[in-house]
């Protein structure tokens, strides 16, 4: 059997003798970029159908149609996980939304905190980078981005159903963990650059959900304390 190289998202269903034609972005990726001609094989994802294996049956520069061959992996959905951030410095958020895409989370969503050094995003540009990590780290499930909303607003409507890991930087030191929590959904949230206000953190620890964690003795940059905290979270409950 071909080995196939090159994975990619599509938005058509996939299913045994499906055909999947191709727009211009995808088709210069493929052919131009990647080098790939008609018989070659790669893998393909939507979110909803599993991973199938596919083979090239027509290429072009601006065009071309893949062809489903098999099932290569069933849908794998990730833990009911939120990560909740505040917007950073522009490559920086990237870092955190392709991580969190490669490791677990099933919804990305930035907020808007006090402290908050940008009160702006590209949605469509983080939900890409999302996309892309889903890609290259082989899951079958793309996270939704949300867009930018305020913390306040968040809390307030917060569903009862749902912990809250709040990771607090003034508890740098404390030994504090999960414990023995019980319920599946979650969400991980990461403060701003100048961490959060006393009256945010004073709300968080008043919270009926919010667990209140600490990351360990050094107080972490934005984008680390994102990685710790998804790898501290699927350590003690996750899918690992």
């Amino acid at each position: 059997m071909k080995d196939a190289k090159v994975r990619l998202y599509v938005d058509q269903p996939l299913g045994v003798g499906q055909s999947v034609p191709l727009g211009r972005d995808q088709a210069h990726y493929l052919f131009g970029v990647m080098r790939l001609a008609v018989g070659a094989h790669i893998l393909l994802f939507n979110g909803k159908d599993g991973e199938w294996r596919a083979e090239v049956v027509q290429a072009g520069k601006r065009a071309g149609e893949l062809s489903c061959i098999e099932q290569t992996k069933p849908l794998q959905m990730p833990p009911d996980l939120w990560l909740i951030f505040a917007p950073i410095k522009k490559a920086r958020t990237d870092f955190i939304v392709e991580k969190a895409a490669e490791m677990g989370a099933a919804m990305i969503m930035p907020v808007q905190t006090e402290y908050t050094n940008s009160d702006r995003i590209r949605q469509d540009r983080l939900q890409a980078h999302a996309l892309e990590a889903a890609e290259q780290c082989g899951g079958t499930y793309v996270p939704e981005v949300t867009d930018i909303q305020k913390l306040d607003r968040l809390l307030a409507d917060w569903p009862e159903d749902r912990n809250l890991m709040f990771c607090d930087e003034a508890e740098v030191g404390a030994a504090k963990t999960l414990g023995a929590a019980n319920g599946e959904k979650w969400a991980i949230l990461i403060g701003p650059e100048g961490g959060f206000s006393p009256k945010e953190r004073e709300r968080l620890h008043a919270h009926p959900k919010a667990h209140v964690v600490s990351l360990g003795p050094r107080i972490l940059r934005a984008d680390t304390a994102a990685v710790a905290a998804l790898t501290v979270w699927q350590q003690q409950l996750g899918d690992w």
